[in-house]
């Protein structure tokens, strides 16, 4: 190989690894890279997905409110299974229908159409969230600790100190 009068040290280091065999084994060599979708050449877009997926991101930041919100209601009642009063439930849903009436009141974005999320009906929520808590309370029934586990779990809070 000719080495040219002048390199950059990255040309530089990328010459004495190909010398020294470096890049000779890595996985796919002599192949082409693979840069388009699996699932179909008909999403511009395939390469920001696979990027999300690949970097664990959340976009519901970025979303609309109105459809961040639509994505909320979705979730209920199954959401809220971890509230342990109906009180609680009842103010995480009103506090929904409040966010969603102010963000009626907000102008849509110039030139986009008014995105409008509805409201929930609270009393139907909360049966369901009684419905699906029984169900869920009915089916844990924990399993009994044992004398070893029971020690084991006392050995680990004392290391926790």
């Amino acid at each position: 190989m000719e080495r040219p009068r002048w390199e950059t040290p990255v040309e530089r280091a990328i010459r004495e690894a190909q010398e020294r065999g470096e890049f000779d084994d890595l996985p796919g060599a002599g192949r082409p890279l693979h840069l388009g979708d699996p699932e179909g050449p008909e999403d511009p877009l395939w390469w920001v997905r696979r990027k999300l997926e690949d970097e664990q991101l959340d976009l519901s930041a970025a979303m609309p409110p109105a459809l961040a919100m639509r994505k909320e209601a979705a979730g209920y009642p199954e959401s809220l299974l971890d509230l342990r009063t109906e009180e609680a439930v009842r103010t995480v849903l009103e506090d929904f229908n409040r966010r969603v009436r102010r963000d009626r009141l907000r102008p849509p974005d110039p030139g986009m159409p008014q995105l409008l999320a509805p409201t929930v009906d609270v009393d139907a929520m909360v049966e369901g969230w009684r419905a699906l808590r029984a169900a869920s309370q009915a089916v844990e029934v924990d399993p009994p600790v044992t004398t070893g586990q029971a020690r084991a779990r006392r050995r680990w809070w004392r290391r926790g100190r």
